[in-house]
């Protein structure tokens, strides 16, 4: 786990770009509802929060995020961020409460073990995260178990009605995946990702105006 002063250090180094945009959010439901913003209007996103993950998947803490309702995601997801295999499907982090509306699954799932089948009529709300054969590989989120991640997919839901969020692990092929705040920052900074919301922080990549000269 990292403290606030850790996270302070590594933001600050970044105030002289003039590529970015940093925010402060001192009231962390103003974070949840900035980050679920951002990720309903289409954007790649990436969440570094709390103590670091050990083992084969993100849980949340050290995430890339995205809209599940978004048909193309996967393929934005590959194609930007991931490179990798086309046929490998994302996870669904779902409020735990409302797992099995989407889901065929009757427990929690907190740890992505199971690959229950999406309920008749629910695959087309969530195309993202619906593999070929009409499964998905769930992970069901509390407050209990995490507080933070918990917030910002309660955030989401009362955006779009949607009580998850698109979850793939926090980093590119061939490189694990991030732990301190330092080595978020170096990840979203070498990607295509959009935004970093990373301790109290939310960092934007700015869009920069392209002019073209005309040369006579």
């Amino acid at each position: 786990e990292y403290s606030e002063e850790r996270f302070d250090s590594a933001v600050h180094a970044l105030e002289s770009r003039d590529d970015l945009e940093i925010t402060k959010h001192v009231d962390v439901e103003d974070l949840y509802e900035s980050m679920a913003g951002h990720i309903a209007s289409g954007k790649v996103t990436s969440w570094c929060q709390g103590r670091s993950e050990f083992g084969p998947r993100a849980l949340g803490n050290r995430s890339i995020l995205a809209d599940p309702r978004n048909p193309d995601m996967k393929d934005i997801l590959n194609a930007r961020v991931k490179f990798r295999e086309p046929f490998r499907p994302f996870t669904p982090s779902v409020l735990a409460e409302r797992s099995a509306e989407f889901f065929e699954l009757d427990e929690e799932s907190p740890f992505m073990l199971m690959a229950p089948y999406v309920r008749p009529g629910m695959a087309d709300l969530v195309p993202a995260i619906t593999h070929a054969d009409n499964t998905a590989r769930v992970q069901t989120v509390t407050a209990e178990t995490n507080e933070m991640y918990y917030g910002l997919i309660k955030a989401f839901e009362r955006l779009t009605g949607i009580p998850m969020v698109l979850d793939t692990s926090f980093n590119i092929a061939d490189e694990p995946i991030v732990e301190s705040p330092e080595d978020a920052i170096r990840c979203f900074l070498s990607t295509d990702i959009d935004v970093l919301g990373v301790g109290q922080y939310m960092i934007t990549k700015l869009q920069k105006t392209h002019t073209t000269q005309m040369v006579s």
